[in-house]
Formats: C-alpha cells, structure tokens, sequence
C-alpha cells in the first residue's frame, strides 16, 4: 500500500499523530495535521517536525479539511462520533488509526494484542518480559531488556513509542506486543496473530456511550484474526468468557478454577500453572510474585497464557517474573514515612479498579476518590467503602457527587472529607493518619479535570507526598 500523492488527514497531534505524521510524511503523502488545542501549545510538536512538509490547522476541526482527503486517521482521544468524523463516513473516506496502519505494513507474523477494562498495561509489560528474556539470575526492573532468541521483541500500541515509528526496522522472524485501548479497537479492521481481551467492565461510557458499544469494540480485537490465531480470555469475567472466539485455538486464564482439560493458566492450591499441547507445568507459587493484590495474580496468569500461546517457555516464564515490581501509577509505593505508608494507583480511572485496589490491603485506609467522572456506577464501591475504608477524601471535579454517593451508602460524615484540587487531599490525608496506615490514591476517575493524564497526576501526587 503506497500512500504517495494522498492527502493524510491526521486528527490528534500528541504522540501517537506525532508518529504517524512522520511516517506518511516520509512516504510522500501531503499530510494535515489537526488539533483542536491552539498554535501556542503545541509548537515544540511543531519544532519536531521541522523537517517535515506537513500543513497544520489548529484549535479545531473544521470540515474544510475534508476537500479533497483520501484517509483520515484518529489519535487515540479523538472522539470517533466528532461531526467530522461522521461527516467522512458519509461521503466514503477510509478512517483508520496508526495501530491499523502499521498491522497492515508490519513484516512480523507473531503478533500479540492485548485490551481489557483493567491491568492491560501491567499484563502487557509482563508479557514482553516474558518474550524477551531468557533465565538468568538478576534482571532490572523495568527498562532496557536483552533480547531473546528468535529475533526482537517490539512493545508498543496504547503503551510506550507507538510502533509505526518502527515498522521499517521490524522483521519477519521478531515477535510484536501491542496494548490497545476501546479507542484504538472501535475503528480497527486488522488484528494480531495472538489476541487476549483480559475482562471487560463499565469504563469509558462516557466515549463509549453504551456497554454494547464499548464491547464491540473490544471485540474488534477477535473478530479480525487470522483463522490460524490464538485467542485468549480471562475465564473469571463474565464478560469475556461468553465471547465467541473465531480464532482457531482458545486459552483461558482464571484465578477461580482448576482446567482439567484445554489450555489455560490457572491457579493449584497456589500454584500457578500452565498447560500447553496437553502438557502441564508448574510456573511458579503465589508467593514469589512481587506484585500486590489478588488481582495482580490474573495479571500474572493472563501474561502467562498469552506470552505461552506466542512461544514463550516456562523458564522464560519465570524469567519474566523476576525482579517485576509493576508498573508507574498501579499500587506503586511512593513513601513511608511515620509508619505511614503512600501508594500510587493514579491508573485507577473507574471505580471498578478501586475495588480491586481496596482489595490489596488489609491495612486501615486513607482512600482518595475524585477527578473527572466517567458516568460509570459508583454504588457498589460506596458498599465496599463504608466497611472498609477508615476515611475517604474526595476530591476534584466530582469530588461532591462521590461524596453525595457515599453518603447515602451510609458512609458517616466523620469519614468522609470534601475538598478541591488533589493537592487539598493530599494535606488532609497527612492529618487523618497514623501510624500503620495507608494512604491510597485511587481515584476512580480521569484527571483531565485537573491534569493532562492519570500520569501527570500520578507524577504530581508523588512529588507533593515526597515534600511532606
């Protein structure tokens, strides 16, 4: 596919737009880049791509920039329903994204997808451990990894660089790993040799508008696979487990139930083990994983399953394992300080993973609830809240609704704060503990109300609880 000639309209002008501009760019496309953010804000962007010929119209997306578009492409948090997305649906351009652009130019047959509602990111980097790396006694934590045998091992999609910076680079014989998120999925035609949807709950409904419509998306991910493909689900979801899986073979993974037949990761009087081509193994105990939370031990497995069904050993398995504390902003530990410890989990941005988080300690909690609501139920959390939580600050933009919610749970006024910006929280929290507390950012929540990200405001949250 040549794209040469072609006038590229790229909507988003943030990492994953920045890519794919220089890619169509160095194909000799006649790129447009929109942003609906003003020139001001985005000149470094610009300075970047310098030495590119590429037509910038920013701080909207007007329709003129149809005339004449043979392809217009999304960034990840463009919304898919824009007027002028819906307006190209109608006069018959093609829309795609640069995750579908480079599946369709990548040389690599062993391809590995991953999506779900929570621990993508988490699963994700696992399983590119897992594929990297080969036994050996000391492994870093995170950061640049030896490669296995059988040619590179490429991480990217909603994760990382996005991988159309690379596509020239990638061979025949090396092995991608892709995150996606709904928003990449939605518009997608194209797949991956390997495909695993972790679980699906309420999340993004707010884009999504409907869990149907959130779920077709996700499913996009199976429904495109080659027919050769390995599809794998997390069992204990109701969800994903009733999927249709058009791929040839299927793999589940479940913390809930010992497969006596099939191919599965699954747990045995805590045990993780692995069966594969009616061989069974045991990869490693319950205890000897790093990371905390019973949900983290389904990340465990799913990564397991997944990195299995794309090649990898037992031993590279375990390999995998070692050393891995997590990821940046998911139950991270910031700081103990007078027997108060502070823990990161800014990733949480629906109330389905504070349950999950909750569910990690048993400590008494300082739990901190707020930011930009995703239209999602809150009730089931306020439950768990008001038997579990010691005192509850919330914060942000729906700071006052979540407080509303959890008091008519039943959650005391006594143990419940409302404040402003996080920084307010993050004062008060430091007054209502002592010693053998936790205090848990978890806020179930985006932070685009206050933030750019769940990463700047996990960043912002670390660097105020380091100055206490």
């Amino acid at each position: 596919m040549t794209y040469s000639g072609q006038r590229v309209v790229i909507l988003g002008f943030a990492r994953q737009g920045m890519a794919l501009a220089r890619f169509m760019a160095k194909q000799g496309a006649q790129v447009v880049v929109s942003d609906a953010q003003p020139k001001e804000k985005l000149a470094a962007r610009q300075a970047a791509l310098a030495d590119l010929t590429i037509q910038y119209v920013l701080g909207g997306h007007p329709l003129s920039l149809l005339d004449g578009c043979d392809l217009l492409c999304l960034s990840g948090g463009v919304d898919a329903n824009l007027p002028l997305v819906t307006e190209a649906r109608r006069r018959g351009i093609p829309i795609s994204n640069d995750a579908q652009i480079f599946l369709e130019h990548c040389p690599a047959t062993n391809t590995v997808g991953i999506t779900g509602s929570a621990g993508k990111t988490t699963t994700t980097t696992l399983v590119h451990r897992m594929l990297s790396l080969t036994p050996r006694p000391h492994l870093p934590p995170s950061g640049s990894l030896p490669q296995g045998e059988g040619g590179r091992i490429w991480l990217g999609g909603n994760i990382g660089n996005p991988l159309i910076a690379d596509v020239w680079n990638i061979q025949l014989e090396d092995t991608v790993v892709m995150e996606l998120s709904s928003f990449q999925l939605e518009i997608m035609t194209k797949s991956t040799r390997v495909a695993a949807i972790l679980n699906i709950t309420p999340n993004h409904l707010d884009r999504h508008g409907t869990m149907e419509a959130y779920i077709a998306a996700k499913y996009n991910l199976l429904r495109y696979q080659p027919q050769d493909g390995v599809t794998v689900l997390g069992w204990d979801n109701a969800v994903t487990r009733s999927l249709n899986a058009p791929a040839a073979r299927t793999v589940f993974f479940s913390g809930e139930v010992e497969f006596e037949t099939g191919e599965a990761a699954f747990l045995r009087d805590e045990a993780l083990m692995w069966r594969w081509e009616g061989a069974e193994h045991e990869i490693c105990r319950v205890s000897e994983i790093a990371l905390r939370g019973r949900h983290n031990i389904l990340n465990v497995l799913a990564a397991c399953a997944i990195s299995g069904s794309a090649g990898a050993t037992i031993e590279m398995m375990r390999a995998g394992l070692q050393g891995f504390t997590g990821v940046e902003h998911r139950l991270e530990l910031v700081r103990e300080q007078a027997g108060v410890r502070w823990y990161n989990d800014s990733i949480a941005t629906a109330p389905e993973r504070v349950i999950a988080a909750l569910h990690a300690f048993d400590e008494p909690l300082v739990l901190l609830l707020g930011g930009r609501d995703k239209k999602l139920p809150w009730e089931p959390l306020a439950e768990l809240v008001k038997t579990r939580v010691k005192h509850t600050i919330c914060f942000g933009e729906a700071g006052p609704m979540i407080d509303e919610v959890l008091a008519m749970a039943g959650v005391s006024a006594a143990h419940r704060t409302l404040v402003g910006p996080l920084h307010a929280a993050v004062n008060v929290a430091a007054r209502q503990t002592v010693a053998g507390d936790v205090v848990l950012l978890s806020p179930g929540c985006t932070g685009f109300d206050e933030f750019q990200d769940f990463a700047e405001r996990g960043a912002k949250f670390k660097e105020w609880v380091k100055a206490l």
